[in-house]
């Protein structure tokens, strides 16, 4: 795949919302099959296109990429032939199957922005659309479906359409559900709700953190900071960004024959021995354990 073709492969990903990691080699000690500047994206089922090495090299990459993408985060990963000390900065992995040289890696995950719904057309739901904007997330008008692939549902109606907009958020399983209302109202619109208590109580009412504004651009900026302080909880991790096409977190094996860690997952090498499925960092590692099996299996 050329340069060009996996950079319009990437601005595919993000205008269809799926999640991915970004590669690009920034150091290679020969001898490496790859050189700086050599870029790949790892998919969420570990698929690999473009090139950042051989297939010991990417097997690493894959197993790195995947865990990376479940944190949203970036990473510098440094894959050497020798046990290597922790370096400042930098995520060290031995891969003993390398054939010689060194590799630096900056990973960096591509997540679709978070969606926010906003209902309402208050000066206050305006600062939110503002802020959400200038956050990068994905504002959009309040419009009570596809809810499935929203991360947070903001009501800021005052007495419109407050009920079925939040009975139909909670329906849908969205992650953060804030109503702007003072505390008397609040508690009113949710006792007027004929649902689960434990359901109710993942309504923000009043939503926002408890920062002393004022103004709608206060209150705004209140709402998300409390959106941004969920999401970045350990609990909600999973939940970001909420898709159908969301990462999943990804399950790791240990080679057998070299003992480096790989993903287990069908993207990886791997071979099926008596009903159990093991995972290899290339074909080398597979062909000699299977050779290896089938030698027992004989004698």
């Amino acid at each position: 795949m050329t340069t060009r073709a996996l950079h319009e492969r990437a601005e595919r990903l993000r205008a269809d919302r799926i999640p991915f990691v970004h590669a690009r080699v920034v150091l290679a000690e020969k001898p490496t099959s790859a050189k700086p500047g050599d870029e790949a994206i790892v998919l969420m089922d570990g698929t690999i296109e473009g090139f950042v090495g051989g297939q010991c090299a990417q097997a690493t990459v894959r197993a790195q990429g995947l865990e990376l993408m479940q944190r949203g985060d970036t990473m510098l990963l440094r894959i050497a032939p020798n046990p290597e000390p922790d370096q400042s900065g930098k995520t060290v992995v031995h891969n003993a199957c390398l054939s010689g040289g060194t590799l630096e890696i900056f990973m960096e995950s591509v997540l679709p922005a978070p969606v926010v719904h906003i209902e309402g057309d208050s000066p206050i739901a305006q600062a939110m659309a503002c802020v959400g904007s200038a956050l990068g997330y994905d504002v959009q008008p309040y419009s009570g479906t596809d809810l499935n692939v929203v991360d947070a549902v903001l009501i800021a109606s005052h007495g419109f359409g407050e009920e079925p907009a939040l009975t139909s958020a909670l329906a849908a399983g969205v992650p953060y559900i804030g109503m702007i209302a003072s505390p008397k109202r609040a508690k009113a619109v949710l006792e007027s709700l004929d649902i689960d208590p434990n359901l109710k109580s993942r309504i923000h009412a009043p939503a926002g953190l408890d920062i002393g504004a004022r103004t709608p651009e206060e209150v705004a900026l209140s709402v998300f900071a409390q959106i941004i302080e969920e999401r970045r909880a350990p609990s909600r991790i999973r939940e970001l960004p909420l898709l159908t096409s969301a990462p999943a977190a990804a399950a790791t094996a240990i080679d057998p024959i070299c003992q480096m860690t790989v993903a287990a997952v069908p993207t990886s090498i791997h071979a099926e021995i008596d009903g159990t499925t093991w995972y290899f960092c290339c074909p080398g590692c597979r062909d000699s354990f299977v050779a290896s099996h089938s030698t027992a299996v004989n004698a």
